[in-house]
């Protein structure tokens, strides 16, 4: 195997959250005097901050209330965030055949790493993991590196022993200006083609491809 380590982003690489994020921008936009907002909509705001997924959502980029969204989408968070969302099929299989495999794993995400943390220990996955890198973690969100290169120092790897998985063109560009090889999950909103601008070692349609490939290495 090349890698010592593989880091994938949380929500739509290796797990889905749909169900429990939907509830709670509904929830906190009501709050806000703001309608409900469209399913799809809010899916395309996945792996942005939830600041930036206010703006999204109602076009409005005033900062206080964006802060002010924050907790309170934290609150209707919660409850549900751990107990409703679901890994991606072929999720388990992946990290199961790393870990046998010898190969670190971990998770650089802007979610929270409690809730990250919550999600995989359900699964009986989160002894596994090497680490969990969330957004209070660091003072500067992905694209910025500043997550994926204090996942690398922390498992003392050289870059090149490490490749991130992800499902935007935002975890694209942090592994560029990591110096990380990355590889697609197309799991999310993100078509293909969008990733045509960033380097990329290959593009997996699912997490079964991205076993299959993997094991190739």
């Amino acid at each position: 195997m090349k890698y010592k380590a593989v880091l994938f982003d949380f929500d739509y690489t290796l797990g889905d959250s749909t169900v429990p994020i939907v509830a709670s921008y509904t929830a906190a936009l009501a709050e806000m005097g703001w309608p409900a907002p469209d399913r799809e909509a809010v899916r395309a705001t996945i792996g942005y901050t939830l600041q930036d997924g206010y703006t999204m959502l109602t076009g409005d980029s005033d900062e206080e209330r964006r802060k002010d969204f924050f907790p309170r989408f934290k609150a209707h968070a919660g409850p549900v965030m751990i107990r409703d969302s679901v890994l991606c099929p072929g999720a388990e299989e992946v990290l199961l055949w790393l870990g046998e495999s010898g190969v670190k794993t971990g998770i650089v995400s802007t979610k929270g790493g409690d809730q990250i943390a919550g999600i995989f220990e359900k699964y009986g996955l989160k002894e596994g993991l090497s680490l969990i890198i969330g957004g209070q973690d660091v003072t500067k969100n992905k694209p910025d590196p500043e997550g994926l290169n204090l996942a690398v120092e922390r498992l003392g790897l050289e870059k090149a022993d490490v490749l991130f998985c992800g499902d935007t063109v935002i975890d694209a560009e942090t592994a560029r200006r990591a110096g990380v090889d990355f590889c697609a999950v197309l799991n999310g909103t993100t078509p293909a083609e969008a990733f045509e601008e960033y380097p990329y070692v290959h593009v997996a349609p699912d997490l079964t491809d991205l076993l299959s490939w993997l094991k190739t290495k």
